[in-house]
């Protein structure tokens, strides 16, 4: 990266006491991606700090979502696809499933249940920065819909890599490659997910520019259920948030109230864990608290943040708890309204499953 099913009034949710469970329709959830050993990458010989198991970063409140990244490859060996969570698990030094590329990370299923366990979810991110993400035609990518939905989220395999746990949804990371397919992929695993006896849900990552140079269309075209806008690493990062021609959230609010095929989609305050998660746009934590609360109050779609990643926020003196202490603090306090949020709005229970 680098690259609403409760019929609540938006009043009343404001008025809904805080919790530690995920929870869709609130605006202080907080979403931190996990996978690619960022700290450990960019300080390779500060191995005290390297990525360790997931189940080390749900064990308090901070984090309500972990996007595990990346679904890398999606047409690998065997037409099955890869994923790659740097040193957690990789087709290089983990087993891989005879004749696929395909690595077995099943001693991440009790990592993944514990999170959940405690009202967290977690996701499969599709692409990143260097993913081979790319579909050829709708039906191409409807049947690839099934696989992931087989292998990761409520369907069967013999090739499922996190066993017997079931992932809570898929968050699409597409950096490259435009988005032809990717309407087709998500209407069919919303249409998989129908009667689902649990939530899926499905997300996106694009960049601040707006339109997102290869997800615009895509989210133009069908409902997600939040965007994490990535503001770093362009010129509407966190670091220009004064000036209001370049930050862009306002642009994001009015797409998410007034185009989105979901008028209830959340926009989350997407923001690098330190300075060396991204190449621009890290903020301090007494900045970044300043543009949460500011952010959060003015705009109805606001949702909650990301980070990139969970090394990285770990390694940074829990940054992850500075924003979800000014993400809790804030929505205490309740939201002032604007001409943005001015308008109540009713929580659909079309577009989660």
């Amino acid at each position: 990266m680098k690259s609403s099913f409760v019929a609540l009034s938006f009043p009343a949710l404001l008025a809904t006491s805080l919790v530690s469970a995920f929870d869709p329709n609130r605006k202080d959830n907080l979403a931190v991606y996990y996978g690619q050993n960022s700290f450990g990458a960019t300080h390779p010989t500060d191995t005290a700090d390297f990525q360790t198991n997931l189940s080390h970063y749900c064990e308090d409140d901070t984090i309500d979502v972990f996007p595990l990244a990346f679904m890398n490859v999606f047409f690998s060996t065997g037409g099955l696809p890869e994923i790659n969570l740097a040193n957690t698990c990789n087709n290089v030094d983990n087993d891989v499933f005879e004749g696929t590329s395909l690595p077995n990370c099943q001693f991440m299923a009790s990592d993944i249940q514990a999170c959940q366990a405690k009202g967290k979810i977690v996701t499969l991110s599709m692409g990143g920065a260097t993913g081979a993400a790319v579909f050829t035609s709708d039906d191409q990518a409807e049947s690839f819909a099934e696989t992931v939905w087989n292998l990761f989220l409520g369907g069967s395999s013999d090739t499922r890599p996190f066993g017997d746990a079931v992932l809570d949804g898929v968050d699409l990371d597409i950096e490259g490659g435009g988005g032809n397919g990717y309407p087709a992929f998500v209407t069919r695993i919303r249409s998989l997910a129908e009667g689902a006896s649990k939530p899926y849900f499905v997300t996106a990552a694009p960049q601040c520019p707006f339109p997102d140079g290869n997800l615009g269309s895509v989210l133009n075209a069908v409902g997600f259920d939040a965007v994490y806008v990535q503001f770093y690493n362009n010129f509407c990062g966190l670091n220009n948030f004064d000036n209001a021609d370049d930050f862009n959230f306002a642009t994001w609010d009015d797409w998410a109230r007034n185009t989105s095929p979901n008028p209830n989609v959340k926009i989350y305050l997407g923001a690098p864990a330190s300075s060396t998660a991204a190449g621009s746009g890290f903020v301090d934590a007494g900045t970044i608290t300043s543009i949460i609360q500011e952010t959060q109050a003015e705009f109805s779609s606001f949702g909650g943040a990301m980070l990139w990643d969970a090394s990285q926020a770990f390694a940074n003196d829990r940054y992850d708890q500075v924003v979800k202490s000014a993400l809790t603090s804030s929505n205490r306090k309740g939201s002032k309204s604007n001409k943005t949020s001015a308008k109540p709005q009713k929580m659909s229970r079309f577009f989660r499953f």
